[in-house]
């Protein structure tokens, strides 16, 4: 199937965070949207995409490749709350300031700059290239009580920025918080793009992962809630992707997974230990691909990496 067949408003493929467990979804058709790229379910996905660099099939190198498209050197990062429970102090706990911190201190660790090797016809990722712009809330209005299609997320991020709630950033990214769960379906996260009044944006979705099992990360939840720790996890899955295949034409495998997808619920730690150190705090969040790493027969699995070398 072709992997970024455009809508008239400006949508492409979807890329999504599927859950642990749930059936994989191989670009299927998601909301009447352009087919879905998705991260492979605990146990579902080839064993070349989980990184251990042996493919199911004849023997071929399972690393990314480029497709022509940009990649990200840089972006700045504005996060949306939308819901009516994101204005009860007891939903929110440490989602927001959590996020917040997330956001503002990911810039230039060495998590972020797994995903330096990436390089498009506009340049090189750029390990410290993610400034936060802030976030803005709207919890006068429900959140979709299902999964959203693409454009209604876009049109979300389009009223809030033409509020002036957040900065309109050419090729900024603007990931879409719910306080609804996801019920049945079959991911925590994804990430598109499109364009408000003509500037070219970046979207990402994230469904509230509280108690959610197929997207519980096993984090430390001494160091911070279940449901901070879940969402900071696929926060940083879709990050590294919209940085390395902003377009969905730009970084992924012989068969669509990009390179957070192809470490999808990996990590160089056991259960209940977080793995991931930067703006004073630990995190629980899944590798990167690394080409790099996988032709030298490195990473905590062959090719996955969750801090620079």
């Amino acid at each position: 199937m072709n992997r970024s067949r455009y809508l008239a408003v400006g949508l492409a493929s979807v890329s999504l965070g599927v859950a642990f467990g749930e059936k994989p979804l191989e670009r299927e058709a998601f909301d009447a949207q352009p087919p879905a790229i998705v991260q492979w379910a605990r146990g579902n996905q080839p064993e070349f995409a989980k990184g251990s660099g042996k493919p199911t099939g004849p023997p071929q190198s399972p690393n990314m490749t480029w497709h022509g498209g940009p990649i990200l050197p840089s972006t700045s990062v504005g996060a949306i709350f939308w819901g009516t429970s994101w204005s009860n102090a007891s939903f929110v706990g440490d989602k927001i300031t959590g996020l917040d911190a997330f956001y503002s201190t990911v810039g230039g660790s060495n998590y972020i700059k797994t995903n330096t090797e990436y390089t498009g016809p506009n340049g090189t990722v750029v390990g410290s290239g993610v400034t936060y712009l802030g976030h803005a809330i709207d919890s006068a209005t429900a959140a979709p009580s299902g999964a959203p299609s693409t454009s209604a997320i876009l049109t979300k991020v389009c009223n809030i920025l033409n509020t002036g709630a957040l900065s309109a950033v050419a090729n900024g990214y603007y990931p879409v918080y719910i306080d609804t769960r996801r019920g049945n379906a079959g991911y925590c996260a994804w990430h598109s793009y499109g364009s408000c009044g003509g500037t070219p944006i970046e979207i990402g979705f994230f469904f509230n992962l509280d108690g959610d099992a197929g997207c519980n990360p096993q984090a430390n939840v001494a160091v911070h809630s279940q449901g901070l720790s879940a969402l900071v996890n696929v926060s940083g899955h879709e990050l590294s992707e919209t940085m390395t295949d902003p377009k969905l034409n730009a970084w992924y495998d012989r068969q669509g997974a990009e390179n957070s997808d192809k470490c999808a619920w990996t990590y160089s730690t056991g259960a209940g230990v977080n793995n991931v150190s930067f703006g004073g705090t630990t995190w629980r969040i899944q590798g990167n691909w690394s080409n790099a790493a996988y032709d030298a027969n490195q990473g905590y699995v062959r090719g996955c990496i969750d801090t620079a070398p």
